[in-house]
């Protein structure tokens, strides 16, 4: 028995623009386009406002019918929460925030829900923003991969780790990910590879990682006429089998 599932990560970059606007429903209708079970959205700001639309997690949700929305706050902006987002389709029975802020930089984190994904299979889901430091995210690396995150003993099912992880080589973070995990080779599945800036990418900063248990099925680069000017970065889009009894 299999189940199929289809998981997005896109970075936001605060509903901010690459023409300079502020322009959550732009985001919202780019989320819509990429028709996913499963979305992980980064550098989310909810402001508490009286114009909804600065609430963006909130705004985001409610124009995405049959969605639930989970935010892990990392730090206070202006009053409100910035931090990861996870939409679901699916229903989520535990969510939790870790942190992985080094001293002296800015809060950072990373955003789990297990996910119900058919009547036997959980899914755990990973949202993930590393810092900009190249020694910031080497400690990241460590905390992420270690037994208090990813190999936390009440992981049981297959998991899935997506995100911003901010590495514009291959640094300590893709190598240890890369150990543990299967990832998606870009080149494989689509002509460019970047993700970072969203008209002209250069750069490969998002990223997705995935268990043995789950068979990758398709893969794509989203980049409508508005994701290539509503954010700094492009969503991505992977189809997932999972094989039921190999996960149990």
């Amino acid at each position: 028995m299999t189940e199929s599932f289809r998981v997005a990560t896109y970075n936001i970059h605060k509903c901010k623009g690459l023409d300079r606007r502020f322009d959550p429903p732009r985001i919202a209708e780019v989320v819509r386009e990429l028709d996913a079970d499963i979305i992980a959205l980064q550098e989310v700001l909810s402001l508490e406002t009286s114009n909804p639309e600065d609430d963006q997690a909130g705004y985001i949700t409610s124009q995405l019918p049959g969605y639930t929305c989970h935010f892990g706050e990392n730090r206070r902006i202006r009053g409100g929460a910035y931090g990861n987002v996870i939409l679901s389709r699916m229903p989520v029975i535990l969510v939790r925030n870790y942190d992985l802020t080094c001293e002296g930089r800015e809060a950072r984190g990373c955003l789990r829900a297990d996910i119900v994904v058919s009547r036997s299979s959980l899914l755990h889901m990973y949202n993930v923003h590393l810092g900009t430091s190249f020694m910031e995210r080497r400690q990241q690396a460590r905390r992420l991969i270690g037994c208090d995150v990813l190999a936390a003993e009440d992981v049981q099912g297959p998991r899935v780790v997506v995100g911003d992880f901010n590495e514009w080589t291959r640094g300590l973070a893709s190598r240890l990910m890369g150990k543990e995990f299967n990832t998606v080779d870009l080149r494989e599945h689509i002509r460019r590879t970047r993700t970072y800036p969203g008209v002209l990418p250069i750069f490969h900063l998002d990223h997705f990682y995935f268990d043995r248990h789950l068979e990758l099925q398709d893969f794509r680069l989203h980049r409508s006429r508005k994701a290539l000017i509503a954010s700094d970065h492009l969503p991505m889009v992977a189809q997932f089998r999972l094989n039921v009894e190999a996960a149990a």
